[in-house]
């Protein structure tokens, strides 16, 4: 059934309230209701997106949901813009709203997509074919609602010009309840960093870590949830010389220490890379936001987690109050609460069926935490896979038990991958077939499925 927003049932009621509008304008009244304003009740009468659209170029008073949060920027003049997208019952799609104002701080602060906006004295306008929402700074005002069903009816946030009616609550009630059935964004596309797949197309609510330019000219968002990634498969040849050696990172040189430093340790950091610059990196640059990365895509690359910005995704910002990210940030600092649950979660459920390791009781750290540590030289524990090695033919193992020489074992986690470099006195190897080849029990440590060459 559809309940509209408006007092405006029929097409002859609305170009009647047109024509009036359009006069008003002449006479230079820009209040919406002066008899109800000096009986000191203001009346507005709020039209649907959709019945809105066919009146461009005519102040309009518009009761919407918000769905999209742009980035403050500055404007090519004096002001900062800020772009809202807006949608109700009568047009899911949406509309954007333009805000402009001398101080960030008169600018719309959205807690979450999904809360309710009013809007007033705001006009309609089409540009390049789309239609647009303006905000006069002189007439226009706004007051921002939580949208979640509440019996609290005040805004958190009012422009000083914004003045409420008593008819105000029963539509906030009715937003709010469309709102409970058609919450912005698909939920189902949806997922975790825990529970990414390969090729496929998916959105992700993330904290944008970090943000910088490789020198392919591709742009690259650091992006974390707190969760780890699934291990990926490997596969092994018997003739190693054919096999490419295996990066450490994706990106061809290494962060800064200093940026590496305010990564967490806990969780798997994806790189998402984009050929396309938008408005939004220039945001994400300057501080650390939550965002939601729409219709993404990731593979694998040597083994580790690509992220890739399709021509159809999207980023949009989310604020600390975002429904999305108070789940995510309880999720992690339950994680953290428990020792057991910081070890990796994904890929190494196994590890007390292959590993035999002194100090049990010691707690496990990861790689991250290993290369942010303090002092370079340090002992730990950890749980790992391992990725590659070299040498690794059973006859050159040997060589290296009676030599001078170490195994450079690669080494991987949720969070990091490392070279790390055994010598004689400091490693035992064992578990070699005859043939010189890593036998069974090791294939698991390794995580690889081995592939045969013809």
């Amino acid at each position: 059934m559809h309940v509209s927003l408006s007092h405006c049932r029929t097409n002859r009621t609305m170009a009647a309230a047109a024509a009036h509008e359009r006069k008003r304008q002449r006479e230079g009244n820009a209040a919406p209701s002066t008899a109800a304003a000096a009986a000191g009740e203001a009346q507005y009468v709020y039209l649907p997106i959709a019945d809105a659209l066919k009146v461009p170029g005519v102040r309009v008073c518009l009761f919407a949901a918000v769905s999209e949060i742009g980035a403050v920027v500055r404007s090519r003049g004096t002001d900062f813009t800020l772009t809202l997208r807006i949608v109700d019952q009568s047009r899911t799609s949406g509309i954007s709203v333009t805000f402009f104002a001398d101080n960030t701080a008169l600018l719309p602060c959205v807690r979450s997509t999904g809360d309710v906006i009013s809007l007033h004295n705001v006009v309609i306008t089409m540009h390049y074919g789309e239609f647009f929402v303006t905000v006069n700074k002189k007439f226009s005002s706004f007051a921002l609602f939580e949208g979640k069903v509440s019996t609290e009816f005040r805004p958190y946030q009012a422009s000083m010009k914004y003045h409420g009616s008593k008819h105000d609550d029963g539509i906030l009630t009715q937003t709010r309840m469309w709102l409970v059935y058609h919450p912005p964004g698909l939920k189902d596309l949806e997922l975790q960093l825990s529970s990414i797949k390969s090729d496929s197309t998916f959105d992700l609510v993330c904290k944008v870590l970090h943000v910088c330019q490789a020198p392919s000219g591709e742009w690259i968002f650091y992006v974390w949830d707190g969760t780890d990634a699934p291990t990926t498969e490997f596969q092994t040849f018997s003739d190693t010389e054919a096999v490419p050696s295996v990066p450490l990172h994706l990106e061809g040189a290494p962060l800064p220490r200093e940026v590496l430093c305010t990564l967490p340790c806990i969780g798997t950091v994806l790189r998402v890379f984009t050929n396309k610059f938008s408005k939004e990196i220039l945001h994400l640059q300057k501080d650390i936001y939550w965002a939601r990365f729409c219709n993404i895509t990731c593979k694998h690359e040597f083994g580790i987690w690509k992220g890739t910005l399709l021509p159809s995704s999207r980023v949009r910002l989310l604020s600390n109050e975002d429904g999305s990210v108070v789940e995510r940030s309880k999720m992690y600092d339950s994680r953290c609460a428990i020792q057991v649950h910081r070890q990796p979660m994904a890929g190494l459920h196994k590890a007390p069926d292959i590993t035999d390791v002194e100090y049990k009781r010691a707690g496990y750290t990861t790689l991250m935490e290993s290369l942010t540590h303090g002092q370079v030289t340090h002992k730990f524990k950890t749980l790992v896979r391992i990725v590659a090695a070299y040498p690794c033919q059973g006859n050159d193992l040997h060589s290296l038990v009676t030599g001078n020489y170490c195994l450079r074992l690669t080494l991987e986690d949720p969070t990091a991958r490392i070279h790390a470099y055994v010598h004689k006195e400091d490693g035992i190897f064992r578990r070699f077939s005859h043939s010189g080849r890593v036998d069974q029990k090791d294939e698991q440590a390794f995580g690889c499925s081995r592939a045969r060459r013809s």
